[in-house]
């Protein structure tokens, strides 16, 4: 099991890991209201298309503490913390529309982040004979369980081959400019003794030319129908290097990151992040004060590239995503 869960809930207070303090602390604030829980999303205390699904759930399920409180307003004062990632809108509509029927909001955001840690577990499952004994795998940003409350989606295979005695190794891109790899996804290998690496996101192609990679396994924000995907700006480059290597590229994700009304990339919204995220870091400056940036939070990479995707229900082909039937807010259309 993972070594860290990112957050929990107890009755009137959201308990969850503040991020950016990681690596150097261990931080866990904890939250009562919807509007600290709209912030946590919006500056990345919590992050992770999966947690902030989970996060937006527990976050409504305090709205509706409050007397007199509005889902309908609850449900737009989260829609508006991040645009990117599906699973926020699907933890926000699988309370809203329990509240609005009646239903105890607690108990559906518990249900919610429930069925998000089975799902990432069956992930572990499903993809762990992807990555024979001695594998180097490469991933980008952080996809463990810090990102999925517990277990991970990139990390859940390669934590269950590490669990059952096989040798693994990983390549962990930096992930400029909030260092989301080198700051939180070193952090969670290292707590669970998995070997790997630290490296500079522009030094993937080096060690791929080198044949001292095997395989890439990321998580994702959002997946069109066709199998076209958003996940952390700098993954299609990674994408197009696997492609021109005949490196296995894989995608590993829990059905509320898949959008039946996106038909392919074009129709994800990209989410621009503050300049000064690219031109510091804290306080230190890393560019001239007048230099203009541009920081888009995730690129899309095209289906073509994607060997599989790992899904709880195994893994699938690019465009041939079952159909399931589900209450609001759960699995593919």
């Amino acid at each position: 099991m993972a070594a860290v869960r990112a957050l929990w809930y107890e009755p009137g207070t959201l308990h969850l890991v503040d991020q950016r303090r990681l690596p150097g602390r261990y931080v866990v604030r904890r939250l009562h209201r919807l509007e600290e829980v709209a912030e946590a999303i919006r500056t990345m205390a919590v992050r992770g298309a999966p947690a902030i699904g989970v996060a937006s759930a527990f976050g409504m399920a305090l709205a509706a503490r409050r007397p007199g409180a509005d889902p309908e307003a609850a449900a737009v004062r989260l829609r508006a913390t991040r645009p990117t990632a599906k699973d926020l809108f699907v933890g926000i509509e699988a309370v809203r529309s329990a509240w609005t029927a009646g239903e105890d909001p607690e108990a559906a955001a518990e249900a919610y982040a429930k069925r998000i840690i089975d799902e990432c577990h069956a992930i572990g499952e499903a993809g762990a004979s992807l990555f024979p004994d001695g594998s180097r795998v490469l991933t980008h940003c952080n996809a463990g369980a810090l990102a999925t409350v517990q277990w991970g989606t990139a990390l859940a295979p390669l934590r269950v081959v590490h669990d059952r005695g096989a040798t693994i190794f990983v390549w962990v891109d930096e992930t400029r400019p909030l260092l989301q790899g080198a700051r939180l996804t070193a952090w969670e290998l290292g707590r669970e003794h998995i070997p790997h690496a630290v490296i500079a996101d522009n030094a993937a192609g080096h060690f791929m030319a080198r044949g001292e990679v095997d395989a890439v396994i990321v998580g994702a924000d959002r997946i069109a129908r066709n199998g076209d995907f958003a996940n952390k700006i700098g993954t299609y480059e990674k994408a197009v290097l696997a492609h021109e290597h005949g490196i296995p590229f894989y995608v590993a994700a829990p059905w509320s990151t898949f959008d039946p009304e996106a038909a392919e990339g074009s129709a994800i919204p990209i989410e621009e992040r503050s300049p000064r995220e690219v031109t510091g870091l804290g306080a230190t400056p890393l560019a001239p004060a007048k230099s203009p940036a541009r920081n888009p939070a995730f690129d899309v990479t095209p289906a073509r590239f994607v060997r599989y995707f790992v899904t709880p229900q195994g893994l699938q082909r690019p465009g041939r995503f079952p159909r399931v039937r589900r209450r609001p807010g759960e699995g593919p259309h």
